[in-house]
């Protein structure tokens, strides 16, 4: 065993967490998952969630089971299928369906506990039915991916939603009046955000951390390219660029998650708002919405090094 002291690294931080992540090293979690999940926590990540694109149903279904079955995850995200045509972003329009309490008690017991989070457009029909039968059976409830009215929204808040997608991506964006963008930043949501200078410029985050310090999550959302060089990759069949870091779709050019990790999150945020926040985003403010009390693990951040220290 080898003893570390702290003045051996630059910051010695909680463990991170990213609840909202699909890849890294050019495999998916869905597909490899321990490629994918070495990868990330080596970058810091100690509580990893697996977040599921829109698949088909029999394709859902294949994923989950074999997430299941992976000691090392804290949790599966069914970011699709139940979410809006109109803010589809990299998921297949023609595979997204309405929520359906019979498919999603299906889909809870393939997952035998691991279904942690979905995220749900609250204006699909069936949507709130759905929300409070998840809730009632521990399921995290994120909005996003969606056109929905700042009613709607609060209808969904009350039915138990608790989480934002990426918020001010997939979305009306940051002023525009009566959306979900509007309503979550005055809400108690927890805001989760993609902070790689592309999702949220740097004016942008500063906004949403000078309302909502407290129940910001930074999050990945990273594809199969993180940790992997430029070219041309897939996300749920959709094929996908990375040039100079940025994926985006062939089609449309538009943003198709991210090639971030934890420890990119955590540089930049303490880079530009320093320490403290960098700790509550990347580590503190997912506890909460996880529930978690126990006392972290604490990682070594020596340059582009982690080390995990207990």
């Amino acid at each position: 065993m080898t003893l570390h002291h702290e003045n051996e690294f630059d910051f010695v931080v909680p463990e991170f967490i990213d609840i909202h992540c699909h890849g890294g090293n050019n495999a998916y979690f869905w597909n490899d998952f321990e490629r994918a999940r070495n990868f990330h926590r080596e970058k810091g990540t100690g509580i990893q969630f697996a977040s599921l694109v829109t698949l088909s149903k029999d394709e859902t279904k294949r994923a989950i089971s074999y997430l299941a079955k992976q000691n090392d995850l804290a949790g599966i995200h069914l970011e699709g299928p139940f979410i809006s045509q109109d803010y589809c972003g990299a998921h297949q329009p023609d595979l997204i369906r309405d929520p359906d309490l019979q498919e999603l008690r299906e889909l809870l017991n393939i997952g035998e506990g691991k279904i942690r989070m979905v995220t749900i457009a609250p204006e699909r029909p069936g949507a709130i039915p759905a929300i409070e039968y998840l809730v009632a059976n521990g399921v995290i409830v994120a909005l996003g991916h969606s056109a929905a009215d700042a009613e709607t929204t609060n209808k969904a808040m009350h039915a138990g939603a608790t989480v934002v997608t990426h918020f001010n991506n997939g979305m009306a964006k940051m002023g525009a009046q009566d959306s979900l963008s509007q309503a979550a930043l005055s809400s108690q949501l927890f805001l989760e955000v993609i902070p790689d200078l592309l999702h949220l410029s740097r004016e942008e985050l500063t906004a949403v951390i000078s309302t909502s310090s407290e129940r910001t999550i930074a999050i990945t959302d990273a594809m199969s390219a993180a940790g992997s060089a430029d070219g041309r990759y897939t996300i749920g069949g959709l094929e996908v660029n990375v040039k100079n870091g940025e994926a985006r779709l062939a089609t449309t050019g538009k943003l198709a998650g991210s090639t971030l990790t934890m420890l990119d999150a955590f540089l930049n945020i303490e880079k530009f708002f320093g320490l403290d926040l960098a700790i509550a985003m990347t580590s503190t403010n997912a506890r909460k919405i996880l529930g978690l009390t126990e006392k972290p693990r604490l990682i070594g951040i020596k340059g582009r090094t982690v080390a995990y220290l207990d």
